[in-house]
């Protein structure tokens, strides 16, 4: 699907300005270009988990909702959408339900890499119809910014203190959307809120590829990150050129890069500004940003590599097809 911004932007927004999210926040608008990926024909359902989206959207008695929402436990969006897709299922193969529907489930990085993970991952194994998004900004940033496993290597959280004894949080981030394509599932993709034209397509994909599909989404946040309020979009992109968030997809296991730049950036392009990562550039701690220099370059040739075996794999598969 070729995104068309001006039909696009006719749609009626599905969630309601007035919710509670911090000015500059980069999730919402991830929200509402998700809310609007579905055809005319089509309902949505969503499920949301505990978390910074969930409260700022659903401050009881309001909701900022348009579409049917469910609001979950931290550890279990994608469980409770499943059931729901199961549902609809049953329900239209008996003829009571006529309409088409969607389901788009919901996280941030600390209810999706760390405490429902056991769910996503049962819920895509189980072969469910829907799409699951992490809005991913590096930490469990609603209760007060502590580390989560999508945390960087070195950045400082209030768990992960930077002083004397430690230099930050001290592993590198999980890897969980190479996990989510170790599951074989129809769809996989990482996407950032910069690039809206490759967002929106990658949303669309997921929920019309008929199976279960995953996105990553870097989201970051202003407090967590420690930018200005009006940097957020601009941060998504450096981390892009920089290679640390690289843009790409894996379509029925065969992979794409969506974006190549033209001079990668280096890290510290990324890091500096960040109020987190302020205490790596001392002679102390600069060791540490070699290390995340290194990780981010062996990702790409690793995703270089594995393109490159997808596009010989296709050419191996096409004379067979014809």
């Amino acid at each position: 699907m070729a995104l068309n911004l001006k039909k696009l932007s006719h749609k009626p927004e599905m969630l309601a300005p007035g919710h509670r999210a911090c000015s500059g926040c980069t999730a919402p608008f991830m929200i509402r270009l998700a809310l609007k990926m579905v055809e005319d024909d089509e309902k949505l359902v969503t499920s949301i988990a505990t978390g910074c989206m969930e409260v700022v959207t659903t401050i009881y008695p309001f909701s900022a909702w348009k579409c049917s929402n469910i609001h979950c436990a931290f550890e279990n969006s994608a469980a409770t959408l499943s059931g729901a897709e199961a549902a609809y299922r049953v329900l239209a193969k008996r003829g009571k339900v006529k309409e088409k529907f969607k389901f788009l489930a919901m996280g941030g990085d600390g209810g999706t890499y760390d405490i429902g993970f056991q769910s996503l991952s049962g819920a895509m194994e189980r072969g469910h119809e829907m799409l699951y998004i992490c809005y991913d900004n590096e930490g469990y940033m609603n209760t007060g910014i502590q580390r989560s496993s999508a945390t960087p290597k070195g950045a400082e959280t209030n768990t992960s203190f930077a002083g004397t004894a430690k230099p930050g949080k001290e592993q590198h981030r999980k890897d969980l959307t190479a996990c989510l394509v170790a599951h074989d599932i129809p769809y996989v993709a990482q996407a950032s809120v910069h690039n809206i034209r490759d967002l929106g397509d990658k949303i669309y994909k997921g929920l019309h590829c008929g199976g279960p599909a995953f996105i990553n989404v870097l989201a970051p946040c202003h407090r967590g990150w420690r930018i200005g309020v009006d940097q957020g979009v601009e941060y998504a992109r450096l981390a892009v050129e920089a290679n640390f968030w690289p843009l790409f997809e894996v379509e029925k296991g065969l992979y794409k890069i969506n974006y190549k730049p033209k001079t990668q950036l280096p890290i510290t392009d990324w890091l500096k500004g960040q109020g987190r990562f302020k205490h790596l550039f001392n002679d102390k701690n600069k060791h540490i940003i070699d290390e995340l220099q290194a990780e981010a370059d062996k990702k790409w040739k690793q995703l270089l590599r594995r393109e490159a075996e997808s596009l010989e794999d296709a050419k191996a598969a096409a004379p067979a097809q014809a």
